[in-house]
């Protein structure tokens, strides 16, 4: 079976995708390591990132955003900058991107991938509204954890119907700017990646 797929898109794919492709390896890893250390995420969830544009296809991550990720425990090891096809589009089963004209650039590539693609922020904002108790069951097993994903895909775009992200909802371009706005951005994306996390593979119940 195919581990779940989550493209995250941005301009260049060397600061933004790039820190939300390593960022959510890693908040998954360190939730799945709490759960079940002996199932590899590899054969659950697959982060890989593209960029609308090739100018830097190839190149490593910028600097600032190899920080980020290295800062909070993750790795940008092996790294390179992809130019986004339609075959990548077709082969997610969530694409993420940065800015609403990024969304809006997926949706004329591949306008089948429309109810998979979401602007990373209306996700945050869509995933503080499902009511995650409906979805299938979590689990760490391949089939139960693609299960459970691709349903929380479905519902998040059921919840959006037919409303458009808000200016708000895209992360900043940080190119060429400080470490402190790409720590910023940084932790813009984990505050929604670790909310998808959670919805994936939620912690232990709380005592009553």
């Amino acid at each position: 079976m195919m581990p779940f797929t989550v493209l995250h898109v941005c301009m260049g794919n060397i600061c933004r995708s790039p820190m939300a492709e390593r960022l959510l390896v890693l908040a998954a890893a360190q939730r799945l390591g709490k759960l079940d250390p002996d199932v590899e995420l590899a054969g659950l969830l697959r982060s890989v990132s593209a960029g609308t544009g090739g100018w830097h296809e190839g190149e490593e991550m910028n600097p600032p955003a190899a920080r980020q990720i290295t800062l909070r425990g993750g790795s940008a090891d092996g790294f390179a900058a992809r130019k986004l096809t339609s075959a990548q589009l077709d082969g997610a089963d969530l694409i993420l991107t940065a800015t609403a004209d990024q969304s809006d650039y997926v949706h004329a590539l591949v306008p089948g991938a429309a109810s998979r693609t979401f602007v990373l922020g209306h996700l945050g904002r869509l995933l503080r509204e499902v009511e995650v108790k409906s979805l299938p069951p979590a689990g760490t097993e391949e089939e139960t954890f693609r299960t459970r994903a691709v349903a929380l895909v479905a519902a998040a775009d059921r919840l959006r119907g037919e409303t458009e992200p808000l200016p708000g909802d895209d992360l900043d371009d940080p190119w060429g700017r400080g470490d402190q706005t790409f720590q910023r951005i940084a932790d813009d994306i984990d505050e929604t990646l670790f909310m998808l996390v959670e919805a994936l593979l939620p912690g232990a119940p709380r005592p009553a």
